[in-house]
Formats: structure tokens, sequence, C-alpha cells
């Protein structure tokens, strides 16, 4: 009765003369009561009391060989030992070896399910803007830059109550903050969007805010860019400017060599928590016989802000002067012509600055962050 009971508990294997013995991986159930670990201790783990009463208990333990081989199964997992971090295959210790698999990551294409299958040719484009922009030799606005691909605004908290705010604000105000990534928690690399890209260098033009008021503008936020940062991207009309030129429908700005005409206007955005405050437009100046072909172009890109939130008559928006944007440069409107008004990006910033957020990074309005992912694939 007394085998039976032990056989079920402990393995057997036979040895060289015919008897058998006890294998040394067998389960703590041998242990007294009073010696079981606690609860959630690795069931491979062993403090030296528990090993030398077990060693005790069992018939064997005494032979070199079963000693030997207990011991290397002890020796899988010791928090005893001070390098019990270490990867016996890897000698990349804790933090070390999540960046050695990110760095692994970042360099294989993108492998989860519904990762977007991109032409690494058709990328050089964007990948050489990006090159241009990080070593300082364009420092210009985006508009009609790289055409056919996705252009994003940048905003970057530190992690915390804020950051998820505007995460629920992009949330309950796609048309205005269409969300296309969001980083790991102090990552600034963008890795479903845009292979190799470093959001600290590859935007244009940056803007510091300290308790919503802009402090100043950079080219490259590598030094004061938080430890704990959350970076979020949101797609930007200029995306569609590939698909307009396409359609013959001008882009005045980019003729003119200028900065879109951006302005503040009466549509309040749904607040989350501490952000709350109206919507940005963006205007271009297009042909009244163009009007409803911009709006069917541009409807097809709702991660891009989609079709307009007004057709002419900017007083219905709040918009008194049309020479006056609150960013951005003005542009000339020709008398056969209608201001159409997109929603912009621009409304983080001014969301931001409207609730007095102590820390955020964006983009400087017009110079956006531009990917490797077509303007028409929907993330």
């Amino acid at each position: 009765m007394s085998t039976q009971s032990s056989s079920s508990l402990s393995p057997m294997v036979p040895t060289s003369k015919g008897d058998q013995k006890i294998c040394p991986e067998l389960p703590r159930d041998l242990l007294p009561h009073i010696m079981q670990p606690q609860e959630g201790t690795p069931s491979n783990t062993f403090t030296s009391s528990e090993l030398e009463a077990l060693r005790q208990s069992l018939p064997n333990a005494a032979s070199k060989e079963a000693e030997k081989s207990l011991t290397q199964i002890v020796e899988k997992i010791s928090i005893l030992d001070p390098s019990w971090s270490v990867h016996p295959k890897n000698n990349a210790k804790g933090c070390d070896k999540l960046i050695l698999e990110s760095e692994k990551e970042e360099s294989e294409p993108p492998s989860w399910y519904g990762a977007p299958l991109l032409d690494e040719k058709c990328m050089n484009e964007p990948r050489k803007f990006r090159e241009e922009v990080r070593a300082g030799r364009f420092c210009e606005p985006t508009n009609a830059q790289c055409p056919g691909f996705l252009q994003c605004n940048l905003v970057v908290l530190p992690q915390g109550q804020h950051a998820f705010d505007f995460l629920l604000f992009c949330q309950r105000n796609k048309k205005a903050c269409p969300l296309i990534e969001v980083c790991d928690v102090g990552s600034p690399h963008p890795k479903g969007i845009a292979k190799g890209a470093d959001l600290r260098t590859d935007v244009p033009k940056y803007a510091i805010y300290r308790n919503g008021v802009l402090e100043k503008e950079m080219t490259d936020v590598t030094d004061v860019w938080p430890e704990n940062s959350v970076a979020f991207l949101i797609g930007c009309s200029f995306s569609y400017d590939g698909a307009l030129l396409d359609a013959n429908i001008p882009l005045r700005s980019a003729e003119q060599k200028k900065n879109v005409p951006m302005y503040n206007t009466n549509l309040k955005c749904r607040s989350s928590g501490s952000l709350s405050g109206n919507m940005v437009v963006s205007m271009k100046p297009i042909s009244a016989m163009d009007v409803a072909k911009e709006v069917e172009i541009t409807s097809k890109f709702p991660h891009a802000h989609g079709g307009p939130v007004c057709i002419g008559r900017p007083e219905s928006i709040g918009i008194p002067d049309l020479n006056n944007p609150d960013w951005g440069d003005a542009i000339e409107l020709r008398p056969d012509e209608i201001p159409v008004f997109h929603a912009c990006g621009v409304t983080p910033q001014s969301i931001l600055m409207n609730s007095k957020v102590p820390f955020a990074i964006t983009h400087s309005a017009g110079y956006m962050f531009v990917s490797d992912l077509p303007a028409d694939k929907v993330p």
C-alpha cells in the first residue's frame, strides 16, 4: 500500500542492477506540510533548508549521481543566486535583453495580425525624406511633400493622467484627432508605421508647451524627450494632397510656398478628463466647379480628417477674417473659389493650451511626420 502511494507521487526509473530509484525531479509533495513553499513560489526553486530536507527524505539522495542531477534541476532558477536574472543562453540582463529584443523586432518586418504589407521599394521616398529632416537639411512645412504617403501630427505627453485623458480625447473626437499610432512608454519609435524612424529627430520642427504656453520651437527634441513619454501620432489632411493633385485640384499654399492657414473655431470638442476646447480647422481655396470632387476625394480618408466640416461662410464656424489665421499663412482666395474647411491636427495644441497641461511636445503647425504608409491605407 505504501509502495503504491510512493509510486503515485514519484516517477520511478530502473537502475543497472534492476532495482528502482526515485527520479530527482520529484514534486514538493514529499516535503512535510510545514515546509511547503508559499503560494506563488516557482515549483523548481528551493531554499537551502528545503533542499537539505529533500535530500534526507530520498532513499538514494546520498548518491553522488542523484545529488548532481538534483543540483542541476535546482540551478534552473535560483533566486538566491545574484545572477539569477541572466538567461543561460544569453548574457544580456534585464532591460538590456529587452532592448536587444526591441532592436531585433525593429529590424524585422511587422508580423502581427493586421500588420500593413508594405513595398520596401515604395518606402524609399519617405525614408530618404526623414533622413533629410534628421540631418537638418529640410526645415519647411510638409504640405505637398512625399505625395501619396500618410503624414501625421505629433503629441508627446509624460505617462500619467494627461496621457490617458488625451487617448480618450482622440477616441471621442475622431474627426479632429484620428489616432494612427501610440508608441510604447518611453519609446520614440513608431514601429507600426515607419521602420527605423525616430520621433525625436524626424519632424522638421517641434513645439514645446509648458503649462499651456508655447515655450519654444526646436528641430531636435532629444534632450527634452521625457523618459516616460507616450507619443501619439494623428492623421493629417496633407495625406490626401497627392490624391487632390492627381485629380487636377491645385494646392494654393504649396504653389505659393506657404504654410496652410489654420483657424480656431466655435466647434466644441467633446471633453475628456482634464482636456477640453474647440476644434481647429485648415482652409483650402477650391474652385466652385471642383468642390464636389474635393468632398468626394477627401471623404475617402477618414484616418486623415476626412471630408470638410464647412464649405464657405467662415463666420458660421466663428472665423471672423480669413486673412488673419491663428496658425500658418494667409493665402489668396480668388473670385471663382470657395473656402473649404477641414478638421485640423493642430486641435491638440489648442486643447493643451486651453487645458494648461504642464508639459507637452508637439509638431509645429504644418511641420508633419511622414510615415511609410500609403495615404489611402487605413491602419
